[in-house]
């Protein structure tokens, strides 16, 4: 796809994030389709990628907003999505964005501890309003994924353990500024072996038993997300299989008559539009490896350097044939690496490199490292 823009991305300075639009819409018809055959309810994960343009094809789809931040609410809120389809999840929340986040009325909070339930409480009160909650549940389950992105093991900082329930609904009987009205669960991300998937259904049906039996009727059951994308092959599966994901749980979810099944998809949504373009700097042969020094490095795309994560590098210059590069950027770090014995065509100064899939977890995790400019961003097919 991008080489049939080439000549007009040619014009731009690099680095430069580019969003193919015409492939989020795809993206989100196909989510969209199959997760309404079940009356599911999507809200987009703004972390993954919370860019204007990228936002209003979202909001166009019917998805609402799961934010963990008060400036992510904010912004899901200034972008048109409804404050009643607007979830505040975030194991961190200060006052003043409880506070911002009541005075919108949002549809829920997603509270992680007891500690946070009393300071929401007492924040409530306080404006005589009453918030709507669920309880973020540690279900325990192992994603089988990277351990910086695994979240729902009791090892985890995020959620409330199961041994810590009796307690908390004992306590929110006391707090008549909250109202319980559902549970959420998060395992992971980037989850590409669905099992996981069913394993959760089985404890969240397990956790249900257990809230009936304490006569707690719950009006919606957060699953999370966490849907993996292929980063390896990202033109051959650009869309996720969205159809084998909302049928596990349609298998295997005991869902309670009238009660509402939420996701909170981010990645698997966004990450295969976009992509970060590079030029090559510099060639510096070395006794055993070769380097292709990049003008991109790990402040435009740090999820190399923090996760060891595999991005697909393609030289979009060259069809010469192919040697091996360890793909690196220019700053002053070891870890500054995108990749390592990457197969290439030969590559010269000049040259402009294509990082794939990274339309989730790369612009938003910029930093300004170095004092480097902000990388450009260019949308297609607008």
């Amino acid at each position: 796809m991008l080489k049939n823009h080439l000549q007009e991305l040619q014009q731009h300075d690099t680095p430069l994030y580019v969003y193919d639009l015409d492939l989020l819409r795809r993206t989100l018809r196909k989510a969209q389709a199959e997760s309404e055959k079940y009356g599911y309810q999507v809200h987009y994960a703004l972390k993954a990628n919370a860019n204007a343009p990228v936002l209003a094809e979202v909001k166009a789809h019917n998805f609402g907003a799961d934010c963990v931040s008060g400036n992510e609410v904010r912004r899901a809120i200034e972008n048109g999505f409804s404050p009643d389809h607007v979830v505040f999840a975030g194991v961190g929340k200060s006052d003043a964005e409880i506070n911002y986040a009541l005075d919108m009325d949002i549809f829920c909070f997603n509270c992680e501890s007891s500690h946070e339930l009393a300071v929401l409480h007492e924040l409530a009160a306080a404006k005589g309003k009453t918030a709507r909650i669920a309880l973020r549940i540690n279900p325990n389950v192992n994603a089988n994924t990277h351990k910086y992105i695994t979240t729902g093991l009791e090892e985890n900082k995020f959620g409330i353990n199961a041994w810590e329930l009796p307690d908390v609904l004992a306590q929110l009987k006391e707090l008549d500024s909250l109202q319980l009205t559902g549970i959420h669960f998060h395992i992971g991300s980037q989850i590409t072996d669905l099992s996981s998937f069913r394993n959760l259904c089985t404890r969240v049906n397990e956790f249900q038993d257990w809230f009936q039996q304490h006569n707690v009727e719950l009006e919606h059951i957060n699953v999370g997300g966490g849907l993996g994308v292929d980063y390896y092959h990202p033109d051959q599966q650009p869309i996720p299989d969205f159809e084998a994901y909302f049928a596990l749980f349609h298998q295997f979810l005991e869902v309670r008559p009238g009660q509402q099944v939420h996701f909170e998809l981010g990645r698997s949504l966004v990450a295969q539009c976009g992509t970060l373009l590079s030029r090559v700097l510099y060639i510096k042969h070395g006794k055993t490896t070769s380097f292709a020094i990049l003008d991109a490095g790990m402040t435009e795309l740090i999820r190399p350097a923090l996760y060891q994560s595999y991005h697909k590098i393609e030289n979009l210059s060259s069809e010469l044939p192919e040697e091996k590069y360890d793909v690196v950027g220019p700053i002053c770090e070891s870890s500054d690496c995108f990749g390592k014995a990457v197969l290439l065509p030969e590559t010269n100064r000049g040259d402009l490199i294509a990082i794939r899939t990274a339309g989730a977890y790369g612009e938003v995790m910029t930093s300004q490292y170095n004092l480097r400019d902000k990388a450009q961003v260019v949308y297609l097919n607008k």
